[in-house]
C-alpha cells in the first residue's frame, strides 16, 4: 500500500513554489483521504457527483474540493454547494446552467474552461478558436463583474453558443471561429468567475505529444492573461507521469492521483 505521507512530501519537495498540488481523491476510500490530510494536504478532487456529496461530511471542514470529471446539468446540486472550483467546465450549455444555479442560490462559482486538448475524440472540451470567440476573440481583455465579454458582433449582444435544439455536449469540435454561431441569451452569465484553463493530454508514452500539448494550452493561457483578463491566473495541467512537463510550460496547478495514493480502488 501506498505511503501517502511519503508520497505527499516528495511531491511538495519537488513542485516549485507557486504550484498548487490538487490531489485526486476520486475512488479511494476516506480513510485514505485522511491520511493525505493528516499530512498536510488541503485540496482534493472528484469527477463524480454522488462520490463527492458523499465524502464531503467525512472530510473535514477546511478541505477545498475541486470537480475535475464531466458535469452533467441535472447533477449540479450535487457538486456546486461544496466546490472551492469546477475545473472541468466543458460547454456553453453547462456554463448557462451554472449561471443560473448560482444566481439563484447568491453564490459566485469560480471555473475553469476545459481545452479538447488530447488526440482522443471522446474528451470533452472546446477547441482554442471556440474559447477565444466567446471571451471576444483577440481583443479578450476584461471581465465584468466577473462575467466574460462576449463575442464582438454588429448588432445585438451576443455570445458563442447554440441553440436549444444543438446538442449540448460542446460547442462542436473541428469548426473554424469565423464558422461558429453566435446566439443570444437569455441573460449574461452572472455568479461565474472565470479562473483560468484545464486541459488533459492525450493517454500516450510519446511524452514529445504530451509537451506538444501542454505548449498549446499555454501559448492560449498567456495570449489570454496577457489581454488582461481579470482573475484570470490558473492553467490545471499534469497529473501522475506528466506533470514536470506541464511544470516545464507554465502549470499553476497539477492535478495528482496514482503517485499520492497509488492504484485506484474501484
Amino acid at each position: 500500500m501506498a505511503d501517502i505521507r511519503l508520497n505527499l512530501c516528495e511531491l511538495k519537495r519537488q513542485l516549485p513554489s507557486g504550484v498548487e498540488l490538487v490531489a485526486v481523491s476520486k475512488f479511494h476510500p476516506v480513510e485514505r483521504l485522511m491520511e493525505a490530510y493528516q499530512a498536510g494536504q488541503r485540496i482534493f478532487a472528484e469527477s463524480r457527483p454522488q462520490e463527492l456529496a458523499v465524502k464531503v461530511p467525512q472530510m473535514p471542514a477546511d478541505v477545498q474540493w475541486h470537480f475535475i470529471g464531466h458535469l452533467q446539468t441535472n447533477k449540479l446540486k450535487l457538486v456546486l454547494p461544496y466546490v472551492s472550483l469546477v475545473q472541468s467546465v466543458d460547454s456553453l450549455h453547462l456554463l448557462q446552467a451554472i449561471s443560473t444555479w448560482a444566481v439563484a442560490n447568491n453564490k459566485v462559482i469560480d471555473i475553469l474552461l476545459e481545452l479538447h486538448l488530447g488526440a482522443e475524440e471522446t474528451k470533452q472540451g472546446f477547441t482554442e478558436d471556440e474559447i477565444l470567440a466567446f471571451l471576444g476573440g483577440a481583443g479578450v481583455s476584461s471581465q465584468t463583474h466577473g462575467h466574460p465579454r462576449p463575442c464582438k458582433r454588429e448588432g445585438p449582444t451576443e455570445v458563442l453558443g447554440q441553440s436549444e435544439a444543438a446538442p449540448k455536449t460542446n460547442f462542436g469540435r473541428g469548426r473554424s471561429e469565423a464558422e461558429a454561431v453566435c446566439e443570444d441569451i437569455p441573460a449574461p452569465l452572472n455568479g461565474i468567475r472565470i479562473r483560468g484553463l484545464m486541459g488533459m493530454a492525450s493517454n500516450t508514452e510519446d511524452m514529445a505529444q504530451v509537451e506538444g500539448e501542454f505548449a498549446r494550452i499555454e501559448a492560449l493561457y498567456k495570449r489570454i492573461k496577457a489581454s488582461g483578463m481579470e482573475g484570470f491566473d490558473t492553467l490545471s495541467i499534469g497529473m501522475s507521469g506528466d506533470w514536470p512537463l506541464a511544470v516545464k510550460h507554465g502549470a499553476t496547478m497539477v492535478r495528482i492521483g496514482t503517485d499520492i495514493f497509488g492504484p485506484r480502488e474501484y
